[in-house]
């Protein structure tokens, strides 16, 4: 039996890739249901009624027939779906047993569909173990039902089991399987697993399939591991565009973005047959926002309208979001403002582009205005507009906005929100209500919240307070050295320089490295690469001489160097060497030598500016009159006449 005659009221399984669909309008035409018609045609009249919508008028005609087919079962269970409704599905699940279709494996997949769309994962589950003789299609249809309920693990122990039992695998199995190593709900990665799969399909022959090897590619992104998504796709033998576009996307959204768009130009000049489509503009489109390069940004913006690519709603958002990274944040507005239909992610990317530029308020009437179209906020509209009442310093409205997401939208605050409070507090110097906002949740912290704690204690040097955070945050990522280094800025701020040394020690321990700061700037339409110490640059005597007479000649009009930002104990003037390495530095050094008079420098950071740079870029604005735009991990600066649109609150 696959399932079960009465069936008590279920516990539902959520997940996020469940689709709703509203329930069909009742039909008040009346149903002829005083005539006893012939089995055909009842199944025929069924069948009418489940393509019109009318599930009830099919379910009440279903009492009639005596010999339902399969294809009225196959649409009677797919109407079911749609309508929403689980208790007429289990209706017919239970009359389609009793009509002896309970050993038809092609039934056996749309009821395992059916349950899976309606987020019933345990009903898919009795239908599969209730069915002795499984084909394929059957373990595919349960491999993809788990993989989209979040239970990966449970996908690998059944890939097992199907193997012992002779099943031979085929493409889609091995596309769900490995969808279902970054789709568990599980805490522990899967990324092993999935290289166990990356044998197997080794093993049987499937390297040559590109659906396969596009999948894998995707697996390893997800997992951030680069070098092996580039080893697979360097090794298919055939690509088509959702290979390039799975490769694309594994380098603009694992911090590689010079690399996306090197392999984007790579995919244009040495592909003849292949069109980007809208997946591939949105990553490359990403990737020219995460170096600023508005040049190359401008000829995407050509190319979509060209392919007529700009009525694709992703497409538009990203095109928004990259003109703000790019610090064009009018030219952004102009495409919203055209936007013919505009949906959440639409508003969203609006209200996140004028968070990142420290315009809060005008992000808060933008959010305002959205709910002004009856335009529903999602998860991500209160991240953004949370963030931009963050950059822009405004506690009261970001409060009252974090409220509003129980009271007003019924709604559950998501750990990312509690992040965005402790943030919002914490960089307004409140770290007692940030750190009660940590004590006070009702889910786990986890690293997103302690980590915005420890980076607000950064900037305020609250020892006690990083320290705390941080001893949370070793547990919970002891391979980020990321926390390591903010640790040892508060102590190095404090002058805590054996504590400095101690926690160097921790990462040398943990064979872990500091990340390195870079930095990117785009002249004449390229884009120019630099590192902190980087001595292979040909460029780097040139721009060292450079900086040290613009460090003299900044002296002479006050400026003073930020030495404190140097983790190291050693004297002053070897602090300021340090400092004039900085990557950012020698960014603004290339573009003021290799640029025109008068046009604005656009600089992108891996890693949050430091106050020394922030410094030196409000000095270098006035003294050379010119506009220099800095995007770092946190926001937008803008630089002009000596001053930064952050107002020195970063």
């Amino acid at each position: 039996m696959w399932l079960f005659h009465h069936y008590p009221q279920p516990i539902r399984q959520q997940h996020s890739h469940t689709r709703r669909h509203p329930s069909p309008p009742h039909s008040h035409t009346r149903h002829p249901t005083s005539v006893t018609l012939p089995p055909s045609t009842t199944n025929h009249l069924i069948q009418t009624l489940c393509k019109k919508g009318h599930l009830k008028q099919a379910i009440k005609a279903l009492t009639q027939e005596p010999n339902p087919t399969q294809r009225t079962y196959e649409l009677l269970i797919h109407t079911c779906a749609l309508a929403n409704s689980l208790s007429d599905g289990v209706t017919v699940n239970k009359r389609l047993m009793d009509d002896g279709f309970d050993t038809d494996s092609f039934l056996a997949t749309k009821l395992i569909d059916m349950y899976s769309e309606l987020g019933f994962i345990e009903y898919a589950r009795k239908v599969f173990d209730g069915l002795s003789n499984r084909t394929i299609y059957v373990w595919n249809a349960f491999f993809q039902a788990l993989t989209l309920a979040g239970c990966g693990l449970d996908v690998f122990g059944l890939f097992c089991e199907m193997n012992a039992n002779g099943v031979k695998p085929d493409r889609f199995t091995y596309t769900y399987v490995l969808k279902a190593c970054v789709a568990s709900d599980s805490e522990v990665s899967l990324l092993a697993k999935g290289k166990e799969i990356h044998a197997h399909i080794l093993r049987h022959g499937f390297e040559v399939n590109v659906h396969v090897m596009t999948t894998l590619v995707d697996m390893y992104a997800r997992f951030g591991s680069v070098l092996e998504a580039g080893y697979v796709f360097d090794g298919m033998p055939a690509k088509n565009v959702v290979s390039w576009s799975a490769m694309i996307a594994c380098y603009a959204k694992n911090g590689r973005a010079y690399e996306a768009l090197q392999l984007f130009g790579e995919m244009m000049v040495e592909v003849d047959d292949l069109t980007p489509n809208s997946v591939t503009m949105v990553s490359v489109l990403q990737a020219c926002g995460a170096l600023a390069a508005l040049e190359q940004g401008k000829l995407l913006h050509a190319y979509i309208l060209r392919r007529g690519l700009d009525s694709v709603l992703p497409v538009i958002a990203s095109l928004i979001t990259m003109y703000a990274r790019c610090g064009n944040l009018e030219v952004g507005k102009r495409v919203f403002d055209q936007m013919r239909k505009r949906d959440v992610v639409s508003w969203n990317a609006l209200i996140s582009s004028y968070g990142m530029h420290g315009f809060g308020e005008q992000a808060i009437e933008i959010y305002n205005e959205m709910l002004r179209n009856k335009i529903k906020p999602s998860p991500i509209t209160f991240v953004s507009i949370l963030g931009a009442c963050s950059h822009a310093g405004l506690v009261d409205e970001g409060k009252r906005l974090f409220d509003s997401i129980t009271k007003e939208h019924n709604m559950r605050p998501t750990v990312e929100h509690y992040a965005c409070m402790v943030d919002l507090l914490g960089r307004a110097n409140r770290l007692d209500e940030a750190a009660k906002i940590v004590q006070d949740m009702r889910m786990e912290p986890g690293p997103k919240v302690w980590g915005s704690l420890l980076g607000s204690c950064r900037i305020h040097c609250n020892v006690e307070l990083a320290e705390r955070a941080s001893k949370r945050l070793f547990k919970l990522e002891p391979t980020n050295a990321g926390n390591y280094v903010l640790l040892a800025e508060v102590y190095a701020a404090a002058h805590l320089w054996d504590e400095v040394l101690r926690v160097k020690k921790l990462l040398q321990n943990q064979g872990l490295e500091k990340k390195s700061g870079c930095s990117w700037i785009e002249v004449k339409k390229k884009v120019y690469s630099f590192a902190s110490v980087d001595e292979f640059n040909p460029h780097i005597e040139q721009l060292h001489a450079f900086l040290l007479q613009l460090s003299m000649e900044m002296k002479e009009q006050g400026y003073r160097p930020e030495t404190k930002v140097v983790l190291y104990d050693v004297e002053e003037e070897e602090k300021e060497r340090i400092l004039l390495g900085h990557s950012e530095k020698l960014a603004v050094a290339f573009g003021l030598i290799n640029s025109s008079r008068g046009e604005t420098i656009r600089i992108t950071k891996n890693l949050r500016l430091c106050e020394d740079c922030h410094s030196v870029t409000k000095f270098v604005s006035k003294f050379a009159n010119r506009e220099i735009l800095v995007r770092d991990v946190n926001r937008i600066h803008h630089f002009k006449d000596g001053v930064c649109s952050c107002g020195d609150y970063w």
